[in-house]
């Protein structure tokens, strides 16, 4: 009744999956192509709630599937712990991705194909860069088991060349004046960490 055949429909709370059951009914019956996003937060998310939906879409006992198709996932751990700082449980590619999207709301992008020859490898910048967007190069600094400093010992291993380098670290010993002449923003870990 308050939809329209191309609308997304919300339910925070899914429970047993009604409300995803009848956004499937209605498309069957209209054609439409209505999206339904269910959150459920009880352990029952997926034996109850995704294997109704399996059944409508498949059909089950006398009754005809609906037809159409519908994706389940589920959370990966917290970012950040309850103590504020980077939970290191959901590892480096997952907090790499989260920075990077964070600073240009872009995905972070492929590393460069292995192939590339030994005169790329050796241009490589620092495993640190996350990539560039905008003219901004971006980098993480990070080290689970130590702390990581911006100092001109890790400044020596940049070699991408932008019009500013934005560098997450833990610590900085490098003056004020020197990173405004360097074009460098410096974001202390966890602290200068955007959370969503």
């Amino acid at each position: 009744m308050a939809t329209g055949p191309t609308s997304i429909v919300l339910d925070s709370f899914a429970g047993s999956g009604t409300t995803g059951h009848a956004v499937l009914k209605l498309n069957a019956q209209d054609g439409g192509r209505r999206q339904c996003l269910l959150i459920e937060l009880e352990d029952y998310a997926e034996t109850i709630t995704a294997e109704r939906l399996r059944r409508v879409v498949g059909g089950y006992g006398a009754v005809a599937g609906t037809g159409g198709g519908f994706g389940y996932y589920t959370l990966g751990p917290a970012l950040f712990a309850e103590s504020g700082e980077l939970n290191e449980a959901v590892g480096l590619p997952a907090l790499r991705q989260y920075l990077y999207y964070t600073e240009t709301r872009q995905p972070l992008p492929a590393p460069p194909a292995a192939e590339a020859g030994a005169e790329a490898a050796a241009a490589a910048d620092t495993p640190a860069l996350l990539g560039c967007h905008g003219g901004a190069a971006y980098y993480f600094h990070y080290a689970p088991d130590a702390a990581t400093t911006l100092d001109h010992d890790f400044l020596s291993t940049v070699r991408t060349r932008a019009e500013q380098y934005v560098i997450y670290a833990d610590n900085c010993l490098l003056p004020a004046d020197f990173l405004r002449q360097a074009r460098v923003v410096f974001k202390k870990i966890p602290r200068d960490v955007t959370r969503f």
